[in-house]
């Protein structure tokens, strides 16, 4: 593999570099977020692994521009901050695995090369759909009767969650899994205040609401019939 590695820890990045190469992979390095910018735009990778605090461009702007650009290059973020909101925020922005520091080499190589197994973006789901709502997963963009909604990084996640799983019957329970990685109840009404969010956002002033409560059950998102 071809790898792509933008971190400005110097020992860090050695310790990656060095144990990536063993195992028989090219790897090139960058110690900011332009430079790394510059490399992930100009050259063909498998993977970037992405630190998230970088001096001059952060992992997240970098992020955010490379998925704008449309291009679908699998990203790992490897960083300090593992909050669940900052989870939720750098796969909303466009990563598909989240790994904290410190870390197992042995855990990096194995997530890298799981990313490296799975079928392109291209192949995959870049967006999703119901009546006139329209949310696009590479661009991080929603819009409903060709207006542009503003969401927040979580609730960007919860209407895509709700998104996958339209017509379905969704649980309290499955969204506090599914959005914010929560396996317990936190018995708050987090769930509620952002349903509440994103049905004023989503459903307020359009002709007809999509997101419905299943009385004693959870919610759904559906189109009328």
């Amino acid at each position: 593999m071809k790898l792509l590695l933008i971190e400005d820890d110097q020992a860090t990045a050695d310790f990656i570099v060095r144990g990536l190469k063993e195992h028989g992979h090219i790897t090139d390095h960058a110690n900011n977020g332009l430079d790394g910018l510059v490399l992930a735009q100009n050259e063909h990778y498998d993977v970037f692994i992405l630190d998230r605090m970088l001096p001059k461009l952060d992992g997240l702007t970098l992020l955010r521009t490379i998925r704008n650009a449309g291009n679908l290059t699998p990203v790992l973020m490897l960083t300090a901050m593992g909050s669940i909101e900052d989870r939720v925020t750098g796969l909303t922005a466009g990563a598909e695995d989240y790994l904290m520091k410190p870390f197992a080499f042995t855990e990096l190589h194995a997530r890298v090369c799981a990313l490296a197994r799975r079928p392109p973006l291209s192949q995959a789901v870049i967006s999703l759909s119901i009546a006139d709502l329209e949310m696009d997963l590479i661009k991080r963009r929603v819009t409903r009767a060709n207006q542009i909604i503003e969401l927040q990084p979580t609730e960007f996640k919860l209407l895509e969650f709700l998104l996958r799983h339209a017509g379905q019957v969704i649980t309290r329970a499955m969204l506090l899994e599914g959005v914010w990685d929560f396996h317990f109840d936190p018995k708050t009404n987090m769930v509620e205040t952002h349903i509440s969010r994103l049905r004023t956002k989503v459903d307020k002033n359009f002709d007809f609401p999509l997101i419905h409560t299943v009385r004693g059950s959870g919610y759904r998102i559906d189109a009328p019939t």
